[in-house]
Order: C-alpha cells, then structure tokens, then sequence
C-alpha cells in the first residue's frame, strides 16, 4: 500500500509518502518520492499510529436499555447502585459476549489497545482476560480488590493476572488503603491508578499521595490543580462524553495551558459507544461550546501519542521505516491533519492495512 498525503505522529504534522508493507512502515519519503509498485494499492489520506482509548468499563456493555437518570454517584459508584446491581444480576456469558461486542466496534475503528479498570474482584479480571482472547485488540487490565480492608492474599492473587489496580476516587477509599494498594503494584511492577475529582473537587493531596500513575477526569479540578498535577508528572485521562451526560467537563485548555500529560478514554460502556473518534471529535467541540478551545494537536496527541508514551513505548507512536508502530490510514485531505483526525474520522474513512 501506498499513501500519499501527511502523517501525523509524536513527531506532529508534516507531508509525506508511506509504503506500508505486511501491515507496517516500510518507507517514508517526501510527497511523490516514492514510485508505485506494479499491483500496489495507491490511497491519498494522513498516516497515523492507532489509537488508545485509554479508559473504559467494558464489564458495563452487558447494559441493553437507557440507564435511569440520576447522580453519577448513585449510578456507578454506590456498591448499591445501577451499575454494580447490574454486573451481579448479569450471568457471566452475557458479559462476555457483550465485551467482545464493544471490542469488535473498537477493532473497526482500528483501536489498538485499550485501558479497563475492571470490577468484581479476581473473577473480574479473569472474564475479561476470557472475553478479550483473540480480540486483536491489547488490554490493559486495571483489577479492584473487593475486600475492605485490603485482604493480602486477594490482593496478590489479583496482581498476579491483572496489569494492576485502578480505584474508585480518593473521597471513597481509606488513605491506608490506597497505600497498602499502590506498594504492592510497585513491589509486583503493576500499574496504580484512580478517579479523581469527578463529582466533587478533591484536594491533589489526597489524589497523588501515594503518587498514582495515572488519574481519571479531574472534571472539577482548579487550575491549581491541573498545575499540582503536571508538576507531579502523572499522566490523566479524561472522558468528556461521560462528564457531559452529568453536567460536568473537565478544563482541557487549563490542562493544555499546564502542560498535563492527558489521554483519552470513552469510560463506561452502558453511556457510550467506545468510539476513540467521537471522543475526539466532542472534545474539540464542547471546548469551544464553553469558550475554553484547546488545540486539535492537543487533542490528537491524547488518542494517538501520550498513551504510548505511558505504556513506556514512545516509538510505537511513530511512523517511520522498522518502527513498532501499527500504521492506520485514514481517507482524509492532508491540509491540516490534526484537525482533520479531531474532527472528520468516521469508519468508513479508516484503512486498516492487512498484515
């Protein structure tokens, strides 16, 4: 295949031809430079590594109707509430299938890999290490024990198949606990992570002690905090189409503005499709709807480059020659490639390369 146009990657914008060959970079020239082989297959459109969606619930696609009206924390925080009555009430093959449902959509939409903070405990993890099997898809499993206080022996053992703990806010766990937790992912070499700052402003102590390695909205931090934050050097995701649905948004142009390491995600399956696209795409739009527009850059770098500079693989979001990066080609005019990934990208614009 070969693409005539932009690519668009951590190194930014510029114009470009790529072959791609067996689904990766085989070469990269300036516009024109590279001569059509006979047969190959000829597109114009902008190359770009494949997006992360950096946060989901997918345990919560099982949900088939509208979900009742009410507090974000009624909904899916309560032990009590709608989300987590639904998980219990649920038999397990349904999840599974429903899973696999959501993932199939993110494989359309060339999603490489995906971040999910799973419920219910061990058994939890291991449905979605079973549902996720030959998705094509890479995910990172973010487990919550299910005893309070912390049970070592529950701890361990879900450590031992997830990729580590993602938490519900600091509001809502001990501080004991969060640091029982966060030792024992570094001891094990996982991954700690928790909302913060979702439905009410909590105070960055209480959030980055003990330093986590990834937070969740801060949809009602202060621009002290987005700034507490960037200094902390701890990436954030935020999923602005879930915070809308509760009348809320988090302040992307402060978060631009303090130089904050954000991602992006799409959160709880039962709100909305796991569309990195539409995420994007509301993001640019609601920034403006408020008077508080961020940069298409910005955001493209949050689908595109940030997650992979978090999972500690910064070249995977890079499209050159022997780069590990999945190349995704999308049919697009290569003007102003940033703004067009924020803010055109629909599924029948995407290219998939064979392998």
């Amino acid at each position: 295949m070969l693409v005539e146009g932009a690519i668009l990657d951590r190194d930014g914008p510029r114009r470009a031809s790529v072959r791609i060959t067996s689904g990766r970079v085989a070469e990269v020239g300036q516009p024109g430079t590279l001569r059509a082989r006979r047969e190959e297959r000829r597109i114009r459109g902008i190359v770009v590594p494949s997006p992360v969606n950096s946060h989901t619930h997918l345990g919560d696609a099982v949900s088939t109707r509208e979900p009742p009206s009410g507090p974000v924390d009624q909904l899916v925080v309560s032990p009590d509430g709608y989300k987590f009555r639904l998980l219990a009430t649920s038999p397990r093959k349904e999840k599974i299938l429903a899973i696999r449902a959501a993932l199939r959509r993110m494989r359309r939409d060339g999603t490489a890999a995906v971040i999910d903070f799973r419920e219910e405990g061990v058994e939890g993890v291991r449905l979605l290490r079973t549902a996720t099997r030959g998705s094509g898809i890479r995910t990172l499993i973010l487990g919550r024990p299910l005893a309070r206080p912390v049970d070592p022996d529950e701890l361990e053992e879900l450590l031992a198949l997830a990729d580590g703990v993602g938490l519900s806010s600091a509001r809502d766990e001990s501080a004991a606990t969060r640091r029982i937790i966060a030792e024992a992912c570094r001891r094990n070499g996982k991954r700690f992570a928790l909302h913060a700052s979702e439905a009410v402003r909590e105070p960055p102590d209480s959030y980055l002690t003990p330093r986590p390695d990834l937070l969740i909205h801060l949809a009602q931090a202060t621009r002290d905090d987005l700034r507490a934050v960037a200094e902390a050097k701890v990436a954030v995701t935020v999923c602005p189409r879930s915070n809308a649905l509760f009348g809320r948004q988090p302040d992307l142009q402060g978060m631009e503005a303090a130089g904050v390491r954000m991602m992006l995600g799409t959160d709880n399956a039962m709100f909305h499709a796991p569309s990195i696209w539409r995420e994007l795409e509301f993001s640019y739009i609601a920034t403006r709807l408020r008077g508080r527009p961020v940069s298409a850059a910005f955001l493209a770098r949050s689908a595109l480059v940030e997650p992979y500079r978090w999972l500690g693989e910064p070249e995977a979001a890079t499209i050159a020659p022997d780069s590990p990066a999945v190349p995704l080609v999308l049919r697009l005019p290569a003007d102003d490639p940033a703004y067009q990934v924020v803010t055109r990208v629909t599924e029948h614009l995407i290219v998939r390369p064979e392998r």
